[in-house]
């Protein structure tokens, strides 16, 4: 029986050449799904995989396994489950949305 276990995390990644970002994104946010044996193993995974990925990993939130997010309230649909499922299949990191940010033009200050 495997210690592995899937987490889901928020990571907020800003810019660097090569991270395939839309052209005016100031960074962005990524749900994804990382296996590992506990969450901070989870997050070294992740953070690795973003890097060779020419991404810059900037902040990472952890929202805990699947037992601890619906614990909390949380719904977990049904897609979601697969993608889990896979990541915990393939020792794997699973980005499952990403969230490019854009600056607002509105809130910038004259100079």
């Amino acid at each position: 029986m495997s210690r592995q276990q899937v987490y889901t995390l928020v990571v907020e990644v800003g810019r660097k050449s090569g991270d395939g970002l839309p052209d005016k994104a100031t960074g962005a946010a990524l749900m994804l799904y990382s296996s590992g044996v506990d969450e901070a193993e989870a997050v070294r995974e992740a953070v690795a995989i973003l890097k060779q990925a020419d991404m810059a990993p900037l902040d990472v939130t952890g929202y805990g396994t699947k037992d601890e997010r619906v614990a909390q309230g949380h719904t977990i649909e049904e897609d979601e489950l697969g993608l889990m499922e896979r990541a915990l299949e393939e020792n794997a990191v699973i980005v499952a949305q990403v969230t490019p940010f854009f600056d607002d033009p509105r809130t910038k200050k004259a100079d």
